[in-house]
């Protein structure tokens, strides 16, 4: 196991920069996700990382090495990619085994490293099969036990779930969760789903056009984004934001909405008259006698809450509510947050207020 320290990085391709200069610590043992939206360089740091995708300027150090100038054989990595990459024409068994037997290593270690993997990932019934007897899931399992004999210092997913079924997609978060804290090893793991990021992650760096928009782990970035784009990008439903004035009266803080007021916790110091973005997670919303006017457009009945969307100051809106109500498009509501769950953001930097 190694820490990874990526310093001052930075990638061009020609006269175009992807890559702004990222510093990104990873701790010894730690599972660190990379999010992002599509083309925020997520995939091309984990190709850097692992030496397919050369670097136009900094460091990064694996353990105590510096490996910018290492091919990927030697930086002791092993890569999980999104499409399986398993040799068709070879059992599982082979597959799992093939780096190994390319290093030379003597075959009763190889066969005792195969087993042992297969042991942890449940493929002993299925060494002797070929790819193409294997489910999606299955598949994924082989190509994580063929990086698992190797033993690595770090290991490095490049969204490894996508191609399976959302059912497939839990379980495997689950089984590659319960892998690391077995082999507490490294771990760097790309994905666009902020969801996988939450569930799975000591510490997420999410990325926006090549720069890092936040690092934290999953619940500081939840409770407390860095910016609005922070704000929105996680959780699901994402946040709200609704344009407001800030006003101080009656020993508080209040924001107002088109004709709608209502009080605000926090936020001292914030002159008469700001206007401010205020993020409202779903579920911090609630329907009260008065407040923010909204009128309901979609309501999605999920059992154990309803998911509402609603228009309200011509902004759309999601509120997550925890009981059963029974609303239709088109029914006029009113809204109002919990004051002590809200968020104020800069409208021109994005940058959170407070």
């Amino acid at each position: 196991m190694a820490n990874v320290a990526i310093r001052s990085l930075k990638k061009s391709y020609g006269n175009v920069e992807v890559i702004h200069g990222l510093d990104i610590d990873i701790a010894d043992g730690e599972f660190v996700v990379l999010v992002g939206p599509s083309g925020c360089g997520k995939s091309t740091l984990l190709r850097m990382i692992a030496g397919l995708e050369g670097i136009s300027s900094g460091d990064i150090r694996i353990g105590e090495r510096l490996v910018n100038n290492l091919p990927p054989a030697e930086r002791d990595i092993a890569m999980v990619f999104q499409n399986y990459a398993l040799y068709p024409h070879k059992t599982v068994a082979a597959n799992m085994a093939f780096a190994l037997r390319m290093r030379r290593m003597p075959k009763a270690e190889v066969q005792e490293r195969v087993e042992r993997a297969a042991d942890v990932l449940g493929l002993t019934p299925y060494l002797d099969r070929y790819p193409r007897a294997l489910s999606g899931g299955q598949r994924q399992r082989v190509a994580m036990g063929r990086a698992i004999v190797r033993d690595p210092q770090v290991f490095l997913f490049d969204e490894p779930l996508s191609n399976l079924d959302a059912k497939l997609r839990v379980q495997m978060r689950a089984e590659i969760r319960e892998l690391h804290q077995r082999l507490s090893t490294t771990t760097v793991y790309v994905t666009h789903d902020q969801i996988e990021a939450m569930t799975m992650a000591d510490k997420i760096v999410v990325l926006r056009d090549g720069h890092v928009a936040q690092i934290g782990s999953p619940l500081e970035l939840y409770d407390k984004p860095a910016n609005a784009f922070v704000a929105e990008f996680i959780g699901s439903p994402s946040m709200n934001l609704i344009n407001a004035t800030l006003s101080h009266a009656d020993g508080g803080v209040w924001a107002s909405v088109g004709s709608a007021r209502f009080p605000v916790a926090g936020n001292d110091g914030t002159e008469d008259g700001r206007s401010v973005w205020i993020g409202v997670r779903p579920e911090a919303l609630m329907v009260a006698d008065d407040g923010l006017p909204a009128e309901v457009t979609v309501v999605e009945q999920t059992g154990s809450e309803t998911h509402v969307i609603l228009r309200a100051d011509g902004t759309e809106m999601t509120a997550v509510l925890r009981d059963r109500r029974e609303l239709r498009p088109g029914q006029k509501i009113h809204l109002k947050p919990q004051s002590d769950a809200v968020h104020f953001f800069d409208p021109e930097s994005g940058a959170r207020i407070g």
